[in-house]
Formats: C-alpha cells, structure tokens, sequence
C-alpha cells in the first residue's frame, strides 16, 4: 500500500495520529486508488494507530463519501462517477468563488508577490510541457487562495471535495492542450484578486470551473 505516513495529532494533543485525515490526503494524492482496499491491520501500522482508531476514521471517511464499505469485503476507496463529479465541480464553482472574492478582499502585498510567483511558475511549466509540476502549481495556488480568504468552513468542504474528484483532476491534466485553457483561467483569476476585485475575482474563479465542467463532460 503506497501512501504517506503522516504524523499530525488529533486536537487536543493526546498524541495519536489523525488517521482520518491521513487517509483523506492519501486519497487526494492519489495514493489510494478508487476501489483499492483499505484494510485496518495495514493502516494501523502505516500511521501507527489503533485498529479502533482506524475502523473509526473509514467510518468518519464513509461519511464523507470518500471511503464505501463493502459487505463480507471490507472498506475502499470509493469511485466517484462522471455525473458525480461533475456535481462536485459544480459545488465547487461556488465555494470556490466566494474565497476569490473574499482572499481579494483581505490580500496582502506579500501575499499578492507569491501568487504573481505561483502564476509565473505556471507559465514556465506549461511552456515546458512539465504537466505534473503544472498539476502540482494549481493545487498550490488554490490552497493558497483559501487561504488567503481565512474561509475555514470552506476549507473542510473544499478538502473533501477535491479528494473525492481527484482521479478526475488528473484525467484532465493530462488531456492534450488543457493546460493551455487553464493556465489563461487561473492567470485571471490572480489577476483579479491582486487588484483588490471581489466581484471580478468570484467571476474568473465560476469561469474556470464552468471550464472544468465542460472539460469533464467531453471526457
């Protein structure tokens, strides 16, 4: 099982693992693959957990729709269909307008230099033909965009959302000419939120993923 080890505590500080969360990010990573299993012995001792608190993680994670148990079989990853994420793109298109809106409202000038930066090095990638760091320079820049927007409820959403949609992420990276129409889309949207444009900024982030959902259903 090919996955990360993560050490972060649970709040509260009692020094177990946050399993749950682990297992989340390996998902969005791509370390787990859609239906691979997730067998409690084998997570316990990858994030050095109890099998309580792994069993109690994939029933966090079944919650969130990330993880599916199967009878007589165990948990998997689940795997999102088409249609779902397209869904998912869709909620997204809104929550991730308002963080534009709201990270071009509270943008610092420091803050405004590292999203020009991220943006420069999103050119150089796509010039290059590096669509991996390319991939990799777009989750950057949305993590930083929510962060800057201080929209933490946003956050939780927007982490389970993208880790069940990022087989289809991928996908889409690797279609011949997208990085192209993304880099234009997200070029906007910092252009947007570094002059201080809420309404503008909200708007070039819908467009980029009206893009993405249009992109999906010509898969």
């Amino acid at each position: 099982m090919a996955a990360h080890q993560r050490t972060t505590d649970v709040p509260g500080g009692t020094g177990q693992p946050d399993v749950a969360a682990a297992i989340r990010e390996g998902i969005a990573r791509g370390d787990f693959a859609p239906n691979q299993r997730l067998v409690e012995g084998d997570l316990s001792e990858l994030y050095g957990a109890s099998r309580s608190g792994v069993r109690s993680a994939l029933i966090e994670l079944t919650n969130e729709g990330l993880v599916e148990r199967v009878q007589h079989r165990g948990a998997r990853v689940r795997a999102v269909t088409l249609d779902e994420a397209i869904e998912i793109s869709e909620v997204r298109m809104v929550v991730e307008g308002l963080c534009a809106a709201k990270a071009a409202e509270r943008i610092a000038d420091e803050e405004i230099t590292e999203l020009r930066s991220l943006g420069d090095a999103m050119r150089v990638a796509v010039a290059e033909g590096h669509v991996l760091e390319y991939s990799a320079l777009n989750k950057s820049l949305h993590q930083r965009i929510l962060e800057i927007s201080g929209q933490d409820t946003a956050a939780g959403v927007l982490e389970r959302l993208r880790a069940q949609n990022v087989r289809f992420q991928f996908q889409l990276a690797l279609v011949p000419g997208r990085p192209n129409v993304s880099l234009a889309e997200h070029l906007a949207i910092i252009d947007e939120i570094c002059a201080h444009s809420p309404e503008a900024a909200e708007r070039a982030a819908r467009r980029h993923l009206v893009s993405v959902i249009e992109a999906l259903k010509a898969v």
